[in-house]
């Protein structure tokens, strides 16, 4: 109520004051989604969703363009005490004495009380339309709701390729087949199990521990290693122990409320970047195998916590992370693909400017040795090559749509000022640059996800997108 009444009496001094011709459209929208607060329904044990379960309706109403009249249309949702969710104005068709209004909030046509309340905003408006449900791809609305897609793992978890270099050792095989399992069993609120990691996967993870940290500190960003230090002593971040995820989820959601979920092999798009609203990061645990330790066909457990964990620690790459996956929640598949390709030459491959050098923030490049003093070293040979790669500036629209390889260096990198820069301007892209069905907000303490439009989640839209290139 509070928040409501804050709201109508803001509309109320600037309808007063001013006719809406005097407003720039587009300024109701932003000022009233963050102004507006959705209630908060304590969420329970189980599949609870909180205040994603009351019902919603949309209306498109008709005002006339002069001082007052938006203040008359709103007042109807105190006095009836009803809350707004969403509203959004734009010149009507008819002329720019008209506007048309779209409005969406809580309640149920089907109580006489709401029946009520719309028939008031009839009266007050030249022309109303009570508006269909919009059908979008299936989102999950509760961080327990990420269960159901951690499994949907598209290839190689347990299964591995022919020309894998684990491919014919069957006690490798069966390591990441009992690796699998656990992944795959894990549930919202259990503790994620402790690994015991046998010493040749502790071998392995020294050699690349050793090869990698000499270049860390030399091509890293300073968050990075200010970080890693720190997870040294709070997470036992060391060249002859393997970190535990439990471990790391549990600093990780001190620090910025992230956390880690494991999971046995590559996502789609859509399902890893969903995880990425709830501030979640769905990672592997196991490791490549022995013969080949600086090669792995895929992300692994080194991957993981030498290249991304870390960076979850850091506020700003925090925020940056989720904005991108709160921006795939129901969005359309070339949108998806859009902000995979983001995801890819930022959290995957970003660089940025620091004391006017350039420095690796991606997890891509921060764990793998040879492509990081590619991106970074102004010297040749670089990472066993004698070309340099093109480095354009962090621009989210333009790094949507472009190409890349995904079994060798890349030819193209993005580099942002900073990693607040590299926020802001995705977080601008996934504002304005999508054709986005709803807004979406996280809230931390019910763990679920509020929408401030009226749409239904359809399970026959939520396809797969199998792409090698953003899969996880």
């Amino acid at each position: 109520m509070t928040a409501r009444r804050s709201l109508l009496a803001l509309l109320d001094k600037a309808g007063k004051s001013l006719g809406m011709r005097n407003r720039v459209p587009a300024l109701w929208q932003v000022n009233c989604r963050h102004i507006s607060s959705p209630p908060l329904t304590e969420v329970g044990k189980g599949n609870s969703l909180g205040s994603w379960d009351q019902p919603r309706i949309a209306l498109l109403a008709e005002i006339r363009n002069e001082p007052g009249a938006l203040h008359d249309l709103l007042k109807p949702f105190q006095d009836f005490n009803i809350n707004l969710n969403r509203i959004e104005s734009r010149p009507s068709n008819k002329g720019e004495d008209t506007f048309e209004m779209a409005l969406d909030f809580n309640g149920d046509i089907q109580h006489l009380h709401v029946q009520n309340f719309i028939e008031e905003l009839k009266r007050r408006a030249s022309n109303m339309l009570v508006l269909d449900q919009r059908e979008v791809p299936w989102f999950p609305v509760h961080v327990s709701e990420l269960d159901g897609i951690a499994n949907r793992t598209l290839e190689l978890g347990s299964d591995l390729a022919s020309d894998h270099p684990g491919a014919h050792d069957s006690a490798y095989r069966t390591r990441r087949m009992m690796l699998a399992d656990l992944a795959n069993s894990h549930r919202f609120g259990r503790e994620i199990p402790h690994i015991e990691y046998t010493p040749e996967e502790l071998a392995t993870w020294a050699v690349i521990w050793n090869k990698l940290q000499p270049l860390a500190h030399r091509y890293a960003c300073k968050e990075y290693l200010e970080i890693l230090e720190d997870m040294r002593d709070e997470c036992a971040f060391r060249h002859d122990n393997i970190p535990q995820q439990a471990d790391i989820s549990r600093y990780l959601h001190r620090k910025t409320g992230w956390s880690m979920r494991p999971v046995s092999g590559l996502l789609s798009s859509r399902d890893f970047l969903n995880g990425l609203a709830f501030r979640v990061f769905f990672s592997t645990q196991y490791i490549r195998h022995e013969s080949m330790p600086l090669y792995t066909p895929e992300p692994d457990i080194c991957h993981e916590l030498l290249g991304h964990a870390p960076m979850f620690a850091d506020p700003a790459f925090a925020q940056f992370s989720q904005e991108i996956g709160l921006a795939s929640l129901g969005a359309s598949d070339d949108d998806v693909q859009r902000l995979a390709t983001c995801y890819w030459f930022s959290v995957e491959f970003g660089l940025c400017q620091q004391q006017g050098e350039i420095k690796a923030y991606g997890a891509g490049l921060l764990s793998s040795f040879g492509e990081l003093e590619y991106a970074c070293s102004k010297h040749r040979p670089g990472g066993g090559r004698d070309d340099f790669p093109q480095i354009k500036d962090w621009d989210p629209y333009r790094a949507s749509s472009q190409t890349y390889p995904i079994t060798d260096y890349q030819p193209v990198y993005f580099c942002a000022d900073s990693l607040d820069d590299a926020k802001i301007k995705m977080r601008d892209f996934c504002e304005f640059g999508l054709k986005r069905p709803f807004h979406a907000r996280y809230h931390s303490l019910t763990q679920s996800i509020w929408v401030d439009r009226n749409v239904s989640r359809c399970p026959s839209s939520h396809v797969a997108n199998h792409d090698n290139g953003h899969e996880r």
